[in-house]
């Protein structure tokens, strides 16, 4: 059993006030660089609830991105298809508040075109034995339609994180390709043309099970912070996983989190309630860190059988 993750790999340079967080004030605080990016996120959650993961990246020639490698691979990723290029480690800036969410950023994205020749050379062989694939739906559009092929062929489920989903709206083609797409409440919104940022979990729950359906989209879910996350089945299941109450400290990391753990329920069998019910819980592992990541878990912790 095993999950394919296809995506970008960005180091996280974070910044934390010491006291309250003021906008056009200089700010005492302290200032964290840590392995980041939404996919290398994804593929080390999963690996770090036992399921192997396989991370198909391209990182730079420093000794961050070697120190990323060795991470993952301490982890048990396997890192035999992460590419070292020039420019393939990209930065993302973030300013964060006295409450832990952030408010201000910037990133730099890395070239990722290696990413297809990595594909082209050695797809057949890293899907062949994956039991799920994980590819951001808003990375290059050649690496996702590569991904996408290759997936079919050996007849594989895709599940897709988004990033942007101002360009992940764009590829009408690719959403209804993908198994399940997860994405949050604003983005939801971005995807349908609609504002939800008002609505309930239930009323999220049955405005996704139409639109869905109306999309040609497989399956949907959208997490909704502390009001918890929803799912839908096009012309099938639908429901409502509630959050878990924490102590925040970061939330970076903790939709990555989710992902990783729905992911990792789906590929292990779970329903969809339950599988939101694992990435719920590896959510709120994160949030109570200044990490971006869940801790290593016990898979029997979280009923998964791996």
């Amino acid at each position: 059993m095993s999950v394919v993750v296809v995506g970008s790999t960005f180091v996280d340079i974070k910044g934390y006030p010491f006291g309250t967080y003021i906008p056009a004030g200089r700010n005492a605080g302290r200032i964290v660089e840590v392995h980041g990016g939404v996919t290398r996120n994804i593929a080390e959650d999963i690996a770090n609830v036992g399921v192997p993961s396989t991370y198909v990246s391209v990182v730079d020639e420093s000794g961050l991105s070697a120190d990323v490698i060795a991470r993952l691979q301490s982890r048990g990723c396997d890192t035999s298809y992460i590419r070292r290029t020039t420019d393939g480690l990209g930065t993302w800036l973030a300013i964060f508040d006295e409450t832990g969410d952030v408010v201000a950023s910037i990133s730099r994205r890395p070239d990722l075109t290696p990413i297809e020749s990595i594909l082209d050379e050695c797809g057949d062989q890293i899907f062949a034995d994956a039991d799920g694939i994980a590819v951001e739906l808003d990375i290059d559009e050649p690496i996702l339609g590569r991904a996408l092929d290759l997936a079919k062929r050996h007849g594989k489920k895709v599940y897709a994180p988004v990033t942007n989903m101002t360009i992940a709206a764009e590829r009408t083609q690719a959403l209804g390709q993908v198994a399940c797409l997860v994405c949050n409440q604003q983005e939801a919104g971005i995807l349908f043309g609609e504002n939800y940022d008002e609505l309930s979990p239930e009323q999220m729950r049955t405005t996704l099970l139409d639109k869905i359906q109306a999309a040609g989209i497989q399956s949907m879910v959208v997490t909704m912070g502390s009001e918890g996350s929803v799912y839908a089945v096009a012309g099938g299941e639908s429901g409502c996983c509630p959050a878990q109450k924490v102590d925040v400290v970061d939330t970076t990391g903790a939709g990555d989190a989710f992902f990783a753990g729905l992911v990792a329920g789906l590929t292990c069998g779970k329903g969809f309630a339950d599988a939101c019910a694992v990435g719920t819980r590896l959510a709120s592992l994160v949030i109570e860190t200044s990490e971006n990541v869940c801790p290593r878990i016990d898979p029997a912790e979280l009923g998964l059988s791996v």
